[in-house]
């Protein structure tokens, strides 16, 4: 369960100040929204743990052979345009929108939104919530989204100007598409048995 921490102090904490609160708790997996309300989530469980390791380590063998951009693990923070300061479980960026960054940008929390992010819903989010957290990923310039969901095999793509297209089934497939140049994710590969 995540707690939601929301005060007039926590509101008015400047980038800088929240960057110091998150390395201050570096033990706790923390999130913040474009109205400063701070989240505090749970560690993940095994399974979703070794789902998400296997997921990051495809993503990061994709991305080292293509060369096309660089990938992020799920301790990676985002700053937003919103101020919202969010960390997806698995993301992708290429390399013109990384290189673009300052080497100040580019430290702490970086002020960029991922071309392409995974979330990985593990048995204590709420659909709803990471729906909504996918929608402000899409906000925020995000150019691709996956959705995914281990425990009812259903996967949520997440596009620009398009419906979320759900695909239920882990004997599958899913594309990249042009985005990724041949980044495929068999599915299959998240079962844990």
């Amino acid at each position: 369960m995540d707690i939601k921490l929301k005060s007039a102090v926590l509101e008015r904490l400047t980038d800088e100040e929240f960057y110091q609160f998150c390395m201050d708790n570096r033990d706790l997996r923390i999130e913040r929204d474009a109205h400063h309300q701070i989240t505090i989530m749970p560690p993940t469980n095994s399974e979703t743990g070794a789902s998400n390791g296997q997921l990051t380590r495809l993503l990061g063998n994709w991305a080292e052979d293509s060369g096309l951009g660089i990938f992020f693990d799920s301790s990676s923070g985002f700053t937003l345009d919103t101020g919202a300061m969010l960390s997806p479980d698995a993301s992708w960026i290429a390399w013109e929108n990384w290189n673009a960054l300052s080497p100040d940008d580019r430290r702490g929390f970086a002020r960029i939104c991922p071309d392409f992010v995974v979330e990985l819903l593990s048995p204590t989010d709420r659909l709803t919530d990471t729906m909504r957290k996918m929608e402000h990923w899409l906000e925020a310039g995000a150019k691709l989204g996956w959705l995914i969901a281990p425990g009812t095999e259903s996967v949520y793509i997440f596009e620009p100007g398009q419906p979320v297209r759900p695909v239920v089934g882990f004997d599958q497939e899913l594309v990249a598409g042009p985005l990724l140049p041949g980044f495929r994710l068999e599915l299959r590969r998240l079962r844990l048995s």
